[in-house]
C-alpha cells in the first residue's frame, strides 16, 4: 500500500467518524420528539415546577404548579415522601 492510498483511507476514515459524530450532536440536540414539536400547535402546559430545592443527596422540596393550584412536594427515595397545598402548614 502506497502512502497516497494510506494518506486517502485516512482522511476517508476521519470523514466518516466526522459525519457520524455531527450526527449523534444533531440528534441529541434535536432530539426525536423534535419532529413531533414541529407538527403540533404550542398550546399552553398545564403542569409545571416553579422551585426546586435539594435538600440532601436523597430527598428534593419541589413547588408544583397544575391549573393555578401550587403543591409542595418532598421527593426522596424513589418515591413521594410528602405532598401538601403551598400555604399549609403542619
Amino acid at each position: 500500500m502506497d502512502f497516497p492510498s494510506l494518506l486517502r483511507a485516512t482522511f476517508a476514515l476521519a470523514l466518516t467518524l466526522g459525519l457520524i459524530g455531527l450526527a449523534a450532536v444533531a440528534l441529541r440536540r434535536y432530539g426525536p420528539d423534535a419532529v413531533a414539536r414541529l407538527q403540533t400547535p404550542k398550546k399552553e402546559r398545564r403542569l409545571k415546577v416553579v422551585e426546586s430545592l435539594v435538600l440532601d443527596p436523597t430527598r428534593r422540596l419541589i413547588i408544583v404548579e397544575c391549573d393555578g393550584v401550587e403543591r409542595l412536594v418532598m421527593l426522596g427515595e424513589g418515591r413521594v415522601l410528602a405532598e401538601l397545598p403551598r400555604g399549609e402548614a403542619r
